[in-house]
């Protein structure tokens, strides 16, 4: 009598190609995502609390120090003064300039010069 011959199983064929392969399982994946964040949490607790990375100086917001070096300035200020006193880039500036000239806080005395109102 002759056998027939087996076919291996599906299940057979893929863990097979995995482990041919190198192929990472979803279990094995998971494993390594829960100690990464076990490593990101005990990393995060020896760093300690994380400092402000904004520019603030004795206590003053980026829009107080700009204000101030506007109101120093009663001929007018140009962005470019502004941004040599403040160390503030000009993407920044700009923003700090329409937020405060929407508030009220100043002016534009003509185009490129801010007054403090």
């Amino acid at each position: 009598m002759t056998q027939k011959k087996r076919n291996p199983s599906f299940d057979a064929m893929i863990k097979f190609f995995l482990k041919q392969y190198n192929i990472a399982t979803k279990t094995e994946i998971n494993r390594l995502t829960a100690k990464i964040e076990e490593l990101e949490k005990t990393v995060r607790k020896l760093a300690g609390p994380q400092s402000p990375k904004t520019r603030r100086s004795s206590g003053k917001t980026a829009s107080d120090q700009v204000l101030n070096v506007i109101s120093d300035m009663p001929e007018g200020a140009r962005l470019a003064d502004i941004k040599s006193r403040t160390d503030f880039d000009e993407k920044k500036l700009r923003n700090i300039i329409y937020r405060l000239g929407k508030q009220g806080k100043i002016k534009r005395k003509r185009r490129g010069i801010y007054v403090a109102t």
